[in-house]
């Protein structure tokens, strides 16, 4: 949460210093790191790991919950986040084109909270129940995953995922593009041009 703090800052300082405004969209990646540290990490890791949890939800529907949340969603963001500001640095003097990022930015987080929220955890918190009222051999049986409730959930997970992997398109196009020239303004200004940024 202090990371994500001091992202926010970072983001605040865009409205006086014009380097720290090429930078936006890695810092918003390194924001939504300090989010699912918080919510797929601490919220869903913490769910899943006291003793009593364990004994009735190791191996159910709530573990991927916790490591797509908390694998994707903090190194996935983190990487994303240190290759655009990798990028960034390579070339100050070009300026990007940001809707695509914008796109891909809010398109992985939506998809990966719609795949939890929509799929995975409803079918993790259904077979904790029945694993608590008849045992985990129950909530991991055909009978039970195969009902028409679980069935349904399952195919949930598709609009998560489809929003996701539009993100993650977009995303590969605009980093191909700053090569290709495809992500980068024509006409606007050179970023050092307006402040260099210090080092």
């Amino acid at each position: 949460m202090l990371i994500g703090f001091e992202a926010v800052g970072n983001l605040r300082l865009a409205k006086v210093r014009e380097w720290v405004a090429a930078y936006r969209w890695p810092i918003y990646f390194f924001v939504a790191v300090a989010f699912w540290n918080l919510v797929g990490a601490g919220l869903f890791g913490f769910l899943i790991n006291p003793p009593i949890a364990l004994y009735y939800m190791q191996g159910l529907n709530t573990t991927p919950v916790h490591g797509h949340t908390a694998l994707f969603g903090v190194y996935g963001m983190l990487g994303i986040g240190l290759m655009l500001f990798c990028l960034r640095g390579l070339n100050v003097t070009a300026a990007w084109k940001t809707k695509p990022l914008a796109f891909a930015f809010w398109a992985m987080n939506i998809g990966l909270a719609l795949m939890v929220l929509l799929s995975l955890l409803p079918i993790g918190l259904l077979q904790t129940w029945a694993s608590v009222e008849h045992g985990l051999w129950y909530a991991r049986s055909a009978e039970f995953m195969q009902t028409g409730l679980m069935e349904t959930l399952r195919w949930m997970r598709v609009v998560g995922d489809t929003i996701f992997a539009a993100g993650m398109l977009v995303l590969g196009w605009f980093v191909f593009g700053l090569k290709g020239g495809w992500s980068l303004e024509r006409t606007a200004p050179p970023v050092a041009a307006l402040e260099r940024s210090p080092g």
